[in-house]
């Protein structure tokens, strides 16, 4: 069966955009709230701190390791398995002690058979830093983005994929400071690359957008945008569905230490699949976009007729 005997839906998305644009401002409501509330829970990348990975011989017990650095009195501790049920990852925020003194000590209280597998530091200094680029990098990218949209398109089309892009960004984080899930430098990459991935989506929705402006003589832009978010919603679709498949594969198999990162993915690929339909081409409409910003000018066509 080829792609063009394939039956385009007829979903009538433009008109149910206030629906959408209602769930869309709840959900950027509750994240912000809880963003400014109770903020993000910081790994030990921003926060500072001391890693330590250790081996067993046989399943470790983590609420058994748990209690023993509870009652050693060391606050902010996060333990959890690496990997396998026989590696497990200890986290501490900064400490009074030196990290050298410190997994030494960690090390006689969890007794005899721990084999240490590696012990890293990250100073309140270095953790500041990487706050802070991580936001300047997550700014440049919608920066870059802005630019390039309103080269490639128009102006309008460049801010309703800023809107939709930065609608995802505030959503994800939003999810992880109401769950309190750890924010670390995988998730700050795995929000680049939902940036990046919601991006192609827009991009894909709004050439059609294009194409179609150009190729009717209608001058009502709402069916123009419907037609070509029916059109492109098979591709949207199948591209969501085949990575979140192999998303939910790290989710579930991938252990524990990758949650964080599949998850934020997951949840990127899930909102920016609804920002490409209903946030970046409401935006457009709400801009008052038209038929006559998408033609050429007199000096493009000149330059187009001038070409062999």
């Amino acid at each position: 069966m080829s792609l063009k005997s394939l039956k385009v839906p007829a979903i009538d998305f433009v008109n149910k955009r206030r629906y959408a644009l209602f769930f869309s401002a709840l959900l950027l409501a509750m994240s912000v709230v809880s963003l400014g509330m109770q903020g993000l829970k910081l790994g030990i990348d921003f926060t500072g701190g001391t890693l330590i990975e250790i081996g067993y011989e046989q399943t470790a017990d983590l609420e058994e390791i748990r209690t023993k650095l509870a009652d050693a009195d060391y606050i902010g501790t996060n333990v959890q398995y690496f990997g396998s049920d026989t590696e497990v990852l200890i986290q501490l925020e900064p400490q009074a002690v030196s990290s050298a003194k410190l997994s030494s000590s960690i090390i006689r209280m969890l007794g005899e058979g721990v084999d240490v597998r590696r012990v890293e530091f990250v100073g309140p200094k270095v953790g500041e830093e990487l706050t802070n680029d991580g936001g300047l990098a997550l700014l440049y990218a919608l920066i870059g983005i802005l630019i390039y949209v309103a080269l490639r398109f128009e102006y309008r089309f460049a801010l309703g994929s800023i809107s939709a892009l930065v609608h995802d960004v505030v959503i994800t984080l939003g999810v992880f400071s109401v769950l309190q899930i750890e924010f670390d430098l995988t998730v700050l990459a795995a929000l680049l690359a939902v940036i990046g991935y919601s991006l192609n989506d827009t991009i894909v929705v709004f050439d059609r957008i294009r194409e179609n402006f150009l190729s009717t003589r209608h001058t009502d832009p709402k069916p123009i945008v419907n037609d070509a978010l029916n059109q492109t919603l098979a591709r949207t679709l199948m591209t969501s569905l085949t990575t979140l498949l192999v998303l939910l594969a790290l989710y579930f198999l991938g252990g524990e230490v990758i949650h964080s990162f599949a998850g934020a993915l997951i949840i990127g690929v899930v909102i920016g699949t609804y920002s490409s339909i209903y946030v970046a081409s409401s935006m457009i409409l709400a801009l008052g976009i038209a038929k006559e910003d998408m033609l050429p000018s007199e000096k493009e066509k000149k330059e187009i007729d001038a070409r062999p």
